[in-house]
């Protein structure tokens, strides 16, 4: 598959569509500024506590359970039953889990906008659990601009296992090559380039921004 010219009434009515045609971003460290750390850098502030609390306690390992379709109430009666004496700040995980959100990481509201204007197509591929999905949609209303969306805890898979992409491309019609896929995480943008996906490592909004005009979807 090549880009296309259409028009045909002479040169100035020729236009060079762009050879991709969508775009899907992840969303937790590219379009949203995600850590734990912000909510519980004020609940334990002894930094050799709360990494303990944050690699033992209520690990990655933990939160990707909880990613792909574990139940929050469950996964939080274990892990109390296991520390108690941390009942409470693991209960804050998913209380509080809003407050691991700082905000949209810097410039990526304005990258989605203009991709928006420019008539391009907005997808989330992202790990997350299907109720926080829902909280992140009600309070970030940039999240509106998107077509679509494959959520993990909706799926019962994670990135980067092959069969989300899958889902991905077959739900929404996408053409592997003609999609532009970016996350913060190496290993989900190799599984995603395994399909034959146009990806890249997120770095940082400037940098996306040069990559989409480097393929034609913004203009420099």
């Amino acid at each position: 598959m090549s880009p296309s010219t259409v028009g045909a009434t002479g040169d100035s009515d020729h236009v060079i569509l762009p050879y991709v045609h969508a775009t899907v971003f992840d969303l937790g460290g590219v379009l949203l500024d995600w850590d734990p750390e912000y909510l519980y850098a004020s609940l334990i502030p002894d930094e050799d506590e709360r990494r303990y609390f944050l690699t033992e306690v209520c690990p990655r390992e933990w939160n990707a359970e909880l990613d792909v379709g574990r139940d929050w109430a469950e996964a939080i009666a274990e892990r109390a039953e296991r520390f108690p004496a941390y009942a409470e700040l693991i209960a804050a995980y998913h209380r509080r889990w809003d407050e691991m959100i700082a905000g949209p990481i810097p410039g990526m509201v304005e990258v989605l906008d203009e991709l928006r204007l420019a008539g391009v197509p907005l997808y989330v591929l992202s790990n997350i659990s299907a109720a926080k999905w829902r909280d992140a949609v009600a309070r970030w209303g940039f999240l509106d601009r998107l077509r679509g969306a494959v959520v993990s805890g909706q799926e019962g898979v994670v990135k980067p296992d092959p069969s989300i992409y899958r889902t991905l491309l077959e739900r929404y019609e996408l053409e592997p090559e003609r999609t532009f896929f970016t996350d913060d995480l190496p290993g989900n943008v190799a599984a995603a380039r395994a399909w034959g996906i146009d990806a890249e490592q997120f770095v940082d909004a400037a940098t996306l921004r040069g990559q989409l005009v480097d393929r034609g979807l913004l203009r420099g």
